[in-house]
């Protein structure tokens, strides 16, 4: 099992932050919304959406300066096996994110506070939470901590396999435009969604994937876009 070998959160996360609202927000499901409609807080998905901007930035910033003699290939590869689902889940999982979100009862019920997508959104609301409440060089700080350095040992094979960067190089060496990932279906309930992805190059759908997530059928249709392509090399 991949783990990033550290002890659960010992320091108190809401007591570093001046805004406790935008601490409280980082943790609200939207379904946690449906069921107390009187709370005004709000969900944590703009907070997601701002997260996933500055953890990439941040994770950009941190290899740049590692790894000066890395190509630009190799470092975009680094990045997106480091800001992936699974990869950010554990990082959530290990400071002990998933018993504070809040959730309704049933995606409580069917193992939402362990499941990777939703930690990972979370992983990434408190990003974007800590950036406002602190800025740039807090945030910084914090992922280096809780995810880069701890990763470290991991950036070799341990880490889950990253279909879409391989894909991508690959399509780069043949100089074609970079493929294009599209949503062509989703079914089931909010708390336990599934996608259908089409992985589209030059307008022609290559692969298409499954997952509990967007960025878990990504990675099958690249997955099956790479096996399509190498069979015609």
């Amino acid at each position: 099992m991949i783990g990033f070998n550290l002890t659960p959160m010992k320091f108190n996360l809401e007591k570093q932050f001046q805004n406790k609202i935008l601490f409280k927000r980082a943790f609200v499901h939207r379904s946690y919304l449906n069921e107390h409609k009187e709370e005004q807080i709000g969900s944590n998905e703009r907070l997601e959406f701002l997260g996933d901007a500055v953890l990439e930035l941040i994770v950009s910033l941190y290899l740049f300066k590692k790894y000066p003699l890395f190509p630009e290939g190799k470092l975009t590869a680094l990045r997106a096996r480091l800001v992936q689902t699974k990869t950010l889940s554990l990082a959530s999982q290990t400071l002990g994110l998933g018993s504070k979100i809040k959730l309704s009862k049933g995606e409580k019920a069917s193992g939402g506070e362990t499941n990777p997508s939703i930690l990972a959104d979370t992983f990434e609301a408190v990003i974007g939470a800590l950036y406002l409440d602190q800025g740039f060089d807090r945030a910084y700080e914090f992922v280096v901590k809780n995810l880069l350095e701890p990763a470290k040992k991991l950036f070799a094979s341990k880490l889950p396999h990253d279909y879409k960067s391989q894909l991508q190089e690959l399509i780069q060496a043949r100089k074609k435009p970079s493929p294009v990932y599209q949503v062509l279906d989703s079914f089931g309930p909010d708390h336990s969604k599934t996608f259908i992805v089409g992985c589209f190059v030059d307008g022609k759908q290559l692969g298409k994937g499954e997952g509990r997530s967007k960025q878990e059928a990504e990675q099958q249709a690249a997955k099956k876009a790479l096996a399509k392509l190498q069979l015609k090399t």
